[in-house]
């Protein structure tokens, strides 16, 4: 087929592809019909690994390349997108510089561009943040659930085995089916199926709850000097990812005290508490609805911006709890961060998209 043939210069797909499926399979080949070039643009490409994240961009970018001919691989660009998951104008500018980056002039003339995207998945909503572009839409392939196959596949040993035996066949292609098997081997995998272990305890606790739980939980995101307060983690969920102090609320306490608290009790910051409250610059609600592996979690921040010294403030240990440290703003990066924790500071911080040489 040649260019002149094609009804679309470029058609562009967006997708977090955990893991690749055939759904994701039958938009990229009807996209490969329809278009001279294909952007598939990978998002959440540069988060921590999670039971809703459990490969890495390079990994899905790998399992994607897997299911396509040279010459389909030739006309493919696999792009990894930054979540922005508070600012929706700093997400659709990123879209809109790559699409723009790649696609170019074709022929002196500017391009035909094109969203495509299966019939009542999240293509609906991406038209509306991109009016410009003309929409595809492809018919949704039924009984394919991403969060299903991550659950059958961390779920344990076991289930990881039967399923990539037996019932993967429905759901994924031959090339990550062959992957996943390895993959299913390694010291991630086995962290995950720790945390899908936690996780299944978790809503057993809650199991007898009249509606689904709605949990309540504080953050300090305190800066001195061009460094942040962070704690590194130790156990699962996010077993040695970097964290923002805090927890939950207690049943009779503002959310503000309950934040001076975590930092009292958790870190032991020797900051007294009028200095803290005197430096306190602003406050907000995160309440993405996926932030959390807990459930439906709401995280109510506070921004404390103490004055620069010389001398950052001491912190003492807690036996037994996670460990703090103070991390300089330019050593940040995504995929160390706990949750999403990294896009609470840029929306205090305005810390700059391509932070950590992203």
């Amino acid at each position: 087929m040649s260019d002149t043939d094609h009804q679309f210069d470029c058609l562009v797909f967006i997708g977090r592809f955990q893991p690749p499926h055939l759904g994701h399979l039958a938009v990229i080949n009807e996209a490969l019909r329809h278009a001279r070039q294909v952007i598939v643009l990978v998002g959440s490409a540069w988060q921590a690994r999670s039971l809703r994240n459990p490969w890495r961009f390079d990994e899905r970018q790998a399992l994607l390349r897997s299911c396509f001919d040279d010459e389909e691989n030739s006309r493919l660009e696999i792009v990894p997108l930054l979540d922005a998951l508070y600012n929706n104008d700093v997400w659709v500018r990123d879209v809109q510089r790559k699409v723009r980056d790649i696609a170019g002039h074709h022929n002196a003339r500017l391009p035909r561009i094109g969203l495509i995207g299966a019939s009542r998945g999240q293509s609906s909503y991406y038209l509306a943040l991109f009016p410009q572009w003309e929409s595809v839409s492809v018919p949704l392939v039924d009984g394919i659930s991403a969060s299903q196959i991550r659950e059958r596949l961390f779920r344990s040993p076991s289930s990881t085995e039967d399923y990539l035996s037996t019932g993967a066949t429905h759901d994924l292609p031959p090339g990550v089916c062959d992957a996943l098997r390895d993959f299913a081997g390694s010291e991630a995998h086995r962290q995950l199926m720790e945390e899908q272990k936690l996780l299944e305890q978790y809503r057993q606790a809650w199991s007898d709850a009249p509606y689904p739980p709605i949990f309540v939980t504080v953050n300090a995101v305190v800066v001195q000097s061009g460094h942040v307060l962070l704690v590194r983690r130790t156990a699962a969920p996010g077993k040695g990812l970097l964290a923002l102090p805090g927890g939950f609320i207690n049943t009779h306490e503002r959310l503000l005290d309950a934040c001076l608290r975590e930092l009292r009790e958790r870190v032991r910051l020797k900051v007294p508490e009028p200095v803290l409250k005197g430096s306190l610059r602003g406050q907000r609600l995160f309440d993405e609805p996926h932030r959390s592996w807990r459930g439906r979690t709401l995280a109510e921040a506070f921004y404390f911006a103490l004055r620069p010294d010389q001398q950052l403030p001491r912190l003492k240990p807690v036996k037994g709890g996670d460990h703090a440290r103070w991390v300089p703003l330019a050593e940040l990066e995504p995929d160390s961060l706990f949750e999403d924790h990294f896009f609470i500071i840029q929306n205090f911080l305005g810390l700059p998209a391509d932070i950590g040489g992203i």
